[in-house]
């Protein structure tokens, strides 16, 4: 039977969540008991530290120190069973509304721990909101997301627009220039032919 903790660690992780601390040995497990509803993603950030009676206070904990968490729902089914490094977090959901046993145990991977095995646990737990509610904050995002892309195409057709249309105005301004451009060298041309024809006339030339 795993030691349970004391009611003041128990009743600090009700409502939705908490954070505590303990002292506990290697291969020690410590268990609590939480009241979660069901289709809840429930977060527990952590970090583990082992005693240094030289320095006489705890340091965090080396690579070689694991934490083991097992997660049972109400009906005794197994949530979560999984080991984990000396800091990091761990994840679940509930299936079904009740209490939820967590049990916790540190053990060193390499070989039996010195000074007596002390070490601690900083434990911070997160109800997070139901998945039903997670699912709908996704389905908005992605509406979101998809009115986002919608926009950026919009905005590219109307960019393809606004340059076809200025390719096309350009082309036709030089087109214009050119014609404006011969139109101005045949009427000089005439001109000059009028005036020649004009002073041969007058007998000018």
């Amino acid at each position: 039977m795993a030691l349970p903790l004391l009611l003041g660690q128990l009743l600090a992780l009700m409502g939705h969540g908490g954070a505590f601390y303990l002292e506990v040995r290697e291969l020690e497990e410590k268990c609590f008991i939480q009241e979660i509803p069901d289709g809840t993603v429930v977060i527990g950030n952590y970090k583990t530290e082992l005693y240094d009676p030289a320095m006489e206070k705890y340091q965090p904990s080396p690579q070689w120190i694991n934490l083991f968490v097992f997660v049972k729902d109400p009906e005794n089914k197994n949530l979560l069973a999984r080991q984990y490094g000396p800091q990091g977090s761990f994840t679940f959901t509930s299936q079904s509304p009740g209490e939820h046993q967590i049990c916790l145990h540190l053990e060193s991977i390499r070989f039996a721990l010195f000074y007596d095995g002390k070490l601690a646990i900083h434990l911070d737990m997160q109800l997070g909101e139901h998945t039903n509610d997670y699912a709908e904050f996704a389905a908005k995002d992605k509406l979101t997301q998809l009115h986002l892309r919608l926009q950026q195409l919009v905005e590219q057709w109307r960019e393809e627009r606004f340059r076809q249309t200025s390719e096309s105005t350009n082309q036709r301004v030089l087109w214009w220039s050119i014609l404006q451009t011969l139109i101005l060298v045949a009427t000089g041309v005439w001109q000059m032919q009028h005036l020649k024809s004009f002073f041969k006339a007058k007998k000018l030339v």
